[in-house]
């Protein structure tokens, strides 16, 4: 089979023809498929539904001598905050437990910058002329959502196969107008990527102009593998404190897809002196977070290995999918030589790099086809993509047959899509 980039205008020519009649075939069809977000899946929810089940009596409740259901203890259980610290290699006292959404708690963690300042700060962000932040691209969308909505300009940082691009990130904190950066450690998404140990220790020991810069660290795939065996993570507040940047960084964490995406519970991990601070401020904010649903995950989970055995369950669902995605694209893509791909271990997604300037053009007649998946360029500040070919295919929500389906849809989309430019030019 030959790539495309190699054949002659004529075999272009009577592949675009073939193509398209398998194209017009599949929109034919009139399906409706969903890849566009990194969900659990009905047969993970299914399988952890026992967690509503957990709590019985009024006995049930009490938990560390805290009767769950009542006012109080701000920073969660403590049997929740040993449980996360365990998770997450950290002390109990720098655990907060928030409510179902970690990307909520990153919000808010910057909002109280911009209101409040940082500790070690200089006062409100929203009094500086400008805020600008470094953003890992291909990137998580959300995290530049957040950056966006208060203004700051994002400034791309490439991403390479130890993760963030060291040597670019060092070189542009040296400007003081530059006050925080965005990382997913482990798994980052969509590429998969986990950051080498000299990644970390670069991050870790880094010495920004600006003395208020917040390194948010959001550990969202921490223990999300789907091929393999669990592989452990530095703890950052260690690397940082190291350095004596402990109170640089927020590392954050969720259930999400542990147990229900959307009644699940978050966690911030900080330094004492970042504790307070946030501790100071929550308390005019709320009184507590859900400590029944707190309960309702220590007494479901249990421990650490708890969590583990439950991921491998978890693991047996997401694998097949995944080697779904990577056995279609290794068949259909690779030898056309039309993109190229991560293989991750764990996360949620696949990151594809097509041929420059086609990922809208597949994106687009992805659903014309009926497939729905992440717009082409959202994984970079922006949506500026600027090549034109990052897409991210996230696997987790179809069943195995229509996923079958949809990447049949994807992978015949990304070859008319590169025939139709490769013939025009």
């Amino acid at each position: 089979m030959k790539k495309y980039t190699e054949m002659t205008a004529a075999e272009l020519k009577t592949e675009l023809e073939e193509v398209t009649g398998l194209y017009e075939d599949l929109k034919a069809k009139g399906l409706s498929l969903n890849m566009a977000r990194g969900k659990p899946g009905k047969a993970q929810l299914d399988m952890v539904s026992g967690i509503m089940d957990v709590l019985k009596s009024d006995s049930d409740f009490m938990c560390d001598g805290i009767d769950a259901r009542n006012y109080g203890n701000l920073e969660g259980l403590p049997s929740c905050r040993a449980l996360f610290a365990d998770l997450l290699g950290v002390e109990p006292k720098n655990v907060f437990i928030g409510g179902s959404a970690s990307l909520q708690m990153m919000y808010d963690t910057i909002a109280k910058a911009y209101t409040h300042g940082r500790v070690n700060g200089d006062g409100p962000w929203a009094k500086l002329d400008k805020v600008k932040w470094l953003c890992p691209a291909p990137g998580y969308d959300r995290h530049f959502g957040i950056s966006q909505s208060f203004g700051m300009e994002m400034i791309t940082v490439p991403m390479t196969a130890e993760g963030l691009d060291m040597d670019v990130v060092e070189k542009l904190i040296q400007d003081p107008e530059v006050r925080g950066m965005w990382c997913v450690p482990k798994y980052s998404n969509p590429d998969g990527i986990i950051y080498s140990a000299e990644t970390i220790r670069r991050i870790a020991s880094m010495k920004p102009a600006a003395k208020d810069f917040l390194l948010m660290w959001d550990n969202a795939y921490c223990v999300h593998e789907f091929f393999g065996d669990y592989v452990p993570f530095p703890d950052i507040l260690a690397e940082c404190a190291e350095y004596g940047n402990e109170d640089m960084v927020f590392e954050f964490a969720s259930t999400s897809k542990i147990t229900f995406p959307g009644a699940g519970i978050s966690v911030f991990v900080c330094s004492d002196n970042n504790m307070a601070f946030m501790k100071k401020l929550l308390n005019a904010q709320i009184i507590s977070y859900d400590k029944v649903n707190q309960l309702r995950h220590v007494r479901f989970l249990k421990d650490k290995e708890g969590v583990l055995e439950l991921m491998k369950k978890h693991a047996a669902i997401l694998g097949p999918k995944f080697k779904c995605v990577l056995d279609r694209l290794d068949a259909e893509i690779a030898p056309r030589g039309i993109a190229s791909w991560q293989h991750p271990n764990g996360g949620y997604f696949v990151s594809v790099n097509t041929m420059p300037g086609i990922a809208k053009a597949t994106w687009q007649l992805c659903k014309e086809a009926g497939l729905t998946m992440t717009d082409a360029g959202a994984t970079f500040p922006y949506k500026n993509d600027p090549n034109d070919s990052n897409m991210r295919v996230a696997p987790s929500l179809p069943p195995t047959e229509q996923l079958e389906q949809a990447m049949e849809i994807y992978c015949v989309s990304m070859r008319l899509a590169a025939l139709q430019k490769l013939c025009k030019e």
